[in-house]
């Protein structure tokens, strides 16, 4: 994916279709489930949502369709709240709810080392204002109210680094937290932030670790090579 990237290779991505969901939901239906929550990436940045909303009025067993606002680490962290929760025999309803609440409290900021992709791609949201003007900076962003936002600029990419930490340590305050840290095509520099945050965050964590990897390829088309993120993302109080 950055490969093409670098070499400005046509790259665009697509949602799956009501159709794809509706077959997924009525597999889960002939596996024996009774109902299915269905959790999926802010519905301000894809028709993903959409799609699920569609399929699930044609679904044999009801669906709830979660929008989660957010994207990447921060959905992630809400599926698996409710994944435990409805291990433990929650409803739907119950396990739906505590997905919207875990991803709301979960804050996702990162950098890029250019808009461009993001323009390309029209996920660039509040933080277009830059496009044009961002040329010597690195831009700091955030999802907020399911879209991108601008945050901060700043003038190198060690000092994006070090705001991106601040930033997580600020967020987590005194809660206990799961923490993500991704990258594209810049590990060293997404492992330099995992550890900074390891350490950092050392009791709010708990013993637990910072999870730390690349993007998958829809992300990754979107936000270009070299960007770097970190989600903190508040664990439920049960």
């Amino acid at each position: 994916m950055a490969q093409a990237l670098r070499a400005r290779k046509s790259v665009s991505t697509s949602r799956p279709t009501p159709a794809a969901f509706l077959q997924a939901y009525e597999a889960a239906a002939e596996s024996g489930a009774t109902s299915v929550v269905s959790i999926h990436l802010s519905s301000r940045m894809s028709g993903t949502f959409e799609s699920a909303e569609l399929a699930a009025r044609d679904s044999s067993i009801p669906v709830h369709a979660v929008d989660s606002r957010q994207v990447g680490i921060a959905t992630g962290f809400a599926v698996l709240t409710a994944a435990e929760l409805a291990a433990s025999d929650a409803d739907a309803e119950q396990v739906a709810h505590s997905a919207r609440v875990r991803a709301g409290a979960t804050t996702s900021l990162f950098y890029v080392d250019t808009l461009e992709y993001l323009r390309r791609g029209g996920r660039i949201g509040a933080a277009a204002a830059w496009v044009g003007g961002a040329l010597a900076v690195k831009p700091l962003l955030r999802i907020h109210e399911g879209e991108v936002s601008s945050l901060e600029k700043v003038r190198t990419s060690a000092r994006a680094l070090g705001r991106l930490a601040d930033l997580a340590v600020e967020a987590c305050g005194a809660r206990a937290v799961d923490v993500g840290v991704a990258h594209l095509a810049n590990s060293d520099a997404a492992d330099q932030l995992a550890a900074s945050l390891t350490e950092r965050l050392e009791p709010n964590l708990a013993g637990r670790s910072v999870w730390c990897g690349e993007v998958g390829a829809a992300l990754g088309a979107h936000v270009g090579p070299g960007m770097v993120a970190v989600c903190v993302s508040p664990r439920p109080v049960h």
